[in-house]
Formats: C-alpha cells, sequence, structure tokens
C-alpha cells in the first residue's frame, strides 16, 4: 500500500521495537498531526479470551471523562411521558411505531438507538437493520432501560460501547488529537479501566495482552500494556 509522505515521514519517528508509555505515545501522536480535519484518536487492546464461547464475550460501555470528540445522535423509543423525557432530555429523534417504520423504510441517520422495555415489540422486529450496523438496544449496554434522561445525557456527553471482536480485539475512539494531551490519556484510562472490569470469569490466563493507539490517518503506536495496566489501577 502506497503511503503519504506525511504517513510515512510520522512512522519513521517511531520506534518499531519499543513499546511506549501512554504518555510518551500521546505526545509522539499529537506532535505528528498535520492533516487538515481534527484526527480520531483510536486505541485497540487484544485480549486472552475466545469469543467464540458465549462466557468469555467482553461487552461493555463506558463513560469517557473528556466525551470522545463527536456530536452523536440519539434515537429513542419511547411512548408517553417517557417520549417526552427523552426530547427534554436532548434525544434527536423521538417515537414508537413511526420511527420503526421510517427505519424499516431504510432510514439509519442515528448514532445510537434507546428503548424504553415496553417498546422492545417493536424494536425486535427491526433486528436484521439494526443488529449489523451495531444499533439494536441491549439491556446489558443499559440501552434499554426506563431512565431514560440519565442514559440520553451519558451517551450525548461520551458514553461509548466496546465490544471484543472475532480476532479477540477491541478497537474504540477516545478522543480527537485536538485534545489536550491529558484529556486523551485520562479518556484512555477510562477506557482501559472499563476492558478490566469486564473481564469474563471464564477466561484463564493472561488477559490483557496488548495495546496500540493512533491517530485516524497515522500509523499505530505500541502500548507498553503492563505500565497501562498499572496506571490504571492505581
Amino acid at each position: 500500500m502506497k503511503r503519504s509522505k506525511r504517513y510515512s515521514a510520522l512512522r519513521e519517528k517511531i520506534d518499531r521495537s519499543k513499546r511506549y508509555s501512554l504518555d510518551e505515545a500521546v505526545k509522539l501522536l499529537k506532535d505528528g498531526n498535520h492533516t487538515k480535519f481534527n484526527e480520531s484518536v483510536e486505541v485497540a487492546v487484544r485480549l486472552g479470551v475466545n469469543p467464540k464461547h458465549a462466557d468469555q464475550m467482553v461487552r461493555a460501555t463506558v463513560s469517557l471523562p473528556h466525551g470522545d470528540g463527536r456530536q452523536v445522535r440519539v434515537a429513542v423509543f419511547a411512548q408517553g411521558d417517557k417520549a417526552t423525557e427523552a426530547t427534554e432530555a436532548g434525544a434527536d429523534f423521538v417515537g414508537s411505531d413511526d420511527l420503526g417504520e421510517k427505519i424499516k423504510g431504510g432510514w439509519t441517520d442515528f448514532d445510537v438507538a434507546i428503548a424504553t422495555p415496553d417498546q422492545m415489540k417493536v424494536v425486535g422486529k427491526l433486528g436484521k437493520i439494526l443488529g449489523p450496523r451495531g444499533l439494536m438496544p441491549n439491556p446489558k449496554t443499559g440501552t434499554v432501560t426506563m431512565d431514560i434522561t440519565k442514559t440520553v445525557k451519558e451517551v450525548k456527553s461520551g458514553r461509548i460501547e466496546f465490544r471484543v471482536d472475532r480476532q479477540s480485539n477491541v478497537a474504540v475512539s477516545v478522543g480527537k488529537v485536538s485534545f489536550e494531551e491529558q484529556k486523551i490519556v485520562e479518556n484512555v484510562h477510562a477506557f482501559v479501566n472499563a476492558i478490566l472490569r469486564a473481564k469474563p470469569s471464564a477466561a484463564k490466563g493472561a488477559y490483557f495482552l496488548g495495546a496500540s493507539i493512533c491517530s485516524t490517518m497515522g500509523p499505530g503506536i505500541k502500548l507498553d500494556h503492563q505500565e497501562l495496566v498499572a496506571a490504571t489501577k492505581k
């Protein structure tokens, strides 16, 4: 794959045999940011689990202390007082059967879907559309709830969902390169802490096997994952 001069120059600054501290990696990442748009900062973690087994699935949510820099569009399935509550909390789209019909027609212009439990009869019919896009409300991630105000506000302020993939990796966006270095560091620690708390009881042996950080258009920087875990636990 042909790389840009900027990418190649940044890669030359990175020692591929070294595992960097989080502070060092974030400084490298920010120093190499010369694109015309505000790149996302992405963290990938490799876990010692086998996601083929249901009891080793890693899936949870985390509220990043400084948000991830995105404008999150929230759709809420609710009726009556709960629909009013959703609107007042800042939801972008609120509805029930009408919202379901709109989605059946091909519309999915939102980032997170939330539903009250009684609305799962509506949402359940949308599984083939929402499921593959990662938009299906789920009690395990707190998106099927009666506490609409709290959930909408958390999602809007930077709560993200993560899930281990088939290769036992978890990757999320933890902010923008325009963020102050300390804010990126604190967001990464929040994410790592959530990963550690989500460790399945069935997982045996080493759990947190590796981690890296990169910007949208930049090369990956390997992190000293043992130091990262130790710093997160402090």
